[in-house]
């Protein structure tokens, strides 16, 4: 049996902090993947330590044993906030259940073997959510966003996720921002709830700006002033990573390409990636016959 998952890698966070002490994000999915294969039989071939991990602990959670093919096929970078290790475990887990087992996994279950590996983003949850992503404390649906493009921008360099989690400063970092952090995800919630692009983009910058105590990203004043001069509804940023994204409603892409342009010239070490769109997270799943599960 083959499996294939798809998991979407994410443009950072529309939200990172902590409410009263407790860690969440609030996920920015989009549709840039990850995919799995996984044949059900064959020997595992060479791959990510952590993705490997990912098949051992579901077959730890299922109590089965067995061996299996895997490859991964992505184009996410690494170490830059794009979810990339969050979805090529969340997809090798799934993949190894249904391959090894015949079993859906829910998300739930997903998070929980997941967060045994490392801290993890909440993409292959359906919609927008927040979500504890160092425990799992908390795992709440938020909506579907309404249509939103992502211009996505790497200001350069490299985050491990494991370091950054393992900060000592970081808590008291944290509660320091945490009534602007708050109120970014009160704006973000409401913009899920109304369909409202403008609040969700207010909410993603105001946390964006708030994170610069923690982690620095150069020329983040002068993207928020160019993209608002082109007509963005705000900027989502990697809050433990090195991407920024420049948000358009799909209303009002017309002034996208200038604003790129413009970037582009006044911030010159901030590099374009590629433009991308916010979606309903979740995974992807096809069998033998090449159908949708």
């Amino acid at each position: 049996m083959t499996i294939k998952v798809k998991a979407p890698g994410s443009c950072g966070e529309l939200v990172q902090g902590t409410i009263n002490g407790v860690n969440f994000l609030i996920t920015c999915p989009v549709d840039w993947y990850s995919e799995v294969t996984v044949v059900s039989g064959d020997s595992m071939v060479h791959t990510e330590p952590k993705t490997a991990t990912a098949v051992s602990k579901t077959f730890e959670y299922l109590n089965i044993s067995g061996t299996l093919g895997l490859t991964v096929e992505s184009d996410l970078p690494v170490g830059k906030g794009m979810a990339s290790s969050s979805a090529d475990i969340s997809a090798a887990c799934q993949a190894a259940a249904l391959a090894a087992a015949g079993r859906h996994l829910s998300c739930d279950e997903i998070a929980d073997i997941a967060l045994t590996i490392e801290p993890t983003d909440g993409i292959f949850y359906p919609g927008i959510i927040m979500f504890d992503h160092v425990e799992g404390k908390i795992r709440r649906f938020l909506g579907n966003p309404p249509p939103i493009y992502i211009a996505v921008f790497d200001v350069g360099g490299q985050v491990d996720t494991l370091a950054f989690n393992h900060r000592k400063d970081l808590a008291a970092l944290n509660q320091a921002k945490e009534p602007q952090i708050m109120a970014a995800a009160r704006l973000v919630a409401k913009g899920l709830e109304t369909g409202d692009a403008r609040l969700i983009g207010q909410g993603a910058t105001m946390s964006a700006v708030a994170n610069q105590s923690i982690l620095y990203k150069p020329c983040l004043e002068q993207v928020i002033t160019i993209s608002r001069d082109f007509g963005a509804v705000g900027i989502c940023a990697a809050h433990s990573g090195t991407v920024l994204g420049v948000m358009f409603s799909a209303a009002a892409m017309n002034g996208h390409e200038s604003c790129i342009k413009e970037i582009g010239r006044v911030c010159s070490a901030v590099v374009y990636l590629k433009t991308v769109q916010l979606i309903a997270g979740g995974l992807i799943i096809t069998g033998d016959d090449g159908s949708d599960r």
